[in-house]
Parts: C-alpha cells; sequence; structure tokens
C-alpha cells in the first residue's frame, strides 16, 4: 500500500476489523519510512449493475444514490442514519444476489419503497409521492387511506392476540 503522505510502498498493519457487517475490512497501517499513521478499507469488487432508467438509459448501481434518497425522504424525521444504511445495504445484497447485469429504476425504486414502508409512513409517502410522480391530491388520498386501512388491520390483530 502506497502511504498518502510520503509515497514509500512499504507499511505495517497495526490493527484489522470487519465493517459493514464483514462487507468490508478496515485496516489501520503504518508506513516505514515516515512513521505516519493511515486507515484504508478493502472491499470485495462487485461486478456492476447497470440500473435501466425509464427512458432506456443506463448508469451504474450506486448504493450512495439510494442511501440519499431515503435520507432526503426522511429529512426532519426520527429516523436513525444506522437504520438507513442498513436498509441500503439490504437493497444493495439483493440487487448482487440477483446475479442480473441489469435492474430496471422501477424495481429498485420498489424495493426502496418497500423499506421505507418498514421505516417511516410519512418518509414513504414522501418518496411514493415523487417516485410515482403524484399529479394530484387524490393520488396521495388513496395511499394515505391504504396506509390507514393497514393501521387498522394490525392494530385489530394485536387487540385479538
Amino acid at each position: 500500500m502506497k502511504c498518502p503522505f510520503c509515497g514509500f510502498q512499504e507499511d505495517k498493519v497495526l490493527e484489522s476489523r470487519a465493517v459493514r457487517d464483514g462487507a468490508a475490512t478496515r485496516r489501520r497501517r503504518e508506513c516505514l519510512s515516515c512513521g505516519r499513521r493511515f486507515t484504508t478499507v478493502e472491499e470485495v469488487k462487485e461486478p456492476t449493475v447497470m440500473v435501466v432508467k425509464r427512458d432506456g438509459r443506463r448508469e451504474a448501481f450506486d448504493r450512495n444514490k439510494i442511501l440519499r434518497g431515503m435520507m432526503l425522504a426522511c429529512q426532519k424525521r426520527p429516523v436513525a442514519t444506522e437504520t438507513l444504511e442498513a436498509a441500503a445495504d439490504e437493497i444493495e445484497r439483493r440487487v448482487y444476489d440477483s446475479g442480473e447485469k441489469e435492474i430496471s429504476s422501477q424495481l429498485l425504486g420498489e424495493m426502496v419503497i418497500d423499506a421505507l414502508h418498514k421505516i417511516d409512513q410519512v418518509a414513504y409517502v414522501r418518496f411514493a409521492s415523487v417516485y410515482r410522480q403524484f399529479e394530484d391530491i387524490s393520488q396521495f388520498k388513496e395511499l394515505v387511506e391504504m396506509l390507514t386501512r393497514r393501521s387498522r388491520r394490525k392494530r385489530v390483530r394485536r387487540e385479538k392476540a
């Protein structure tokens, strides 16, 4: 590993530990020339999965783009960043585990909507309204009514149990 300070090619590893649920390894290193310490992160390079947009364009899958969209939907909501990162990790895992080289942006959007539905209903409605391109209030009303029906069914099941 090349030292970011002096460019020397040899170092010693002081500490290693797994991060992101074992998906990566964080290593603390010390340069054998200048003695300065630096951190590296190693992870398996996943094969490139292309996202096929509605208009036919293709772009590389980007977990950070998923996370940014979820964070925007959860803005000013009591949702921990770790919760969103875990959801983004799960979506990324599902994308790569599918073994497909391409995935439609619609399928990816539905995965995000499903994840947000489990995390926060307000964030779910925010994301769904943008993703599904709501054009009038009746579409919001339908979505909220559907959520209300689900909540009532869950409440009734809990009361019966």
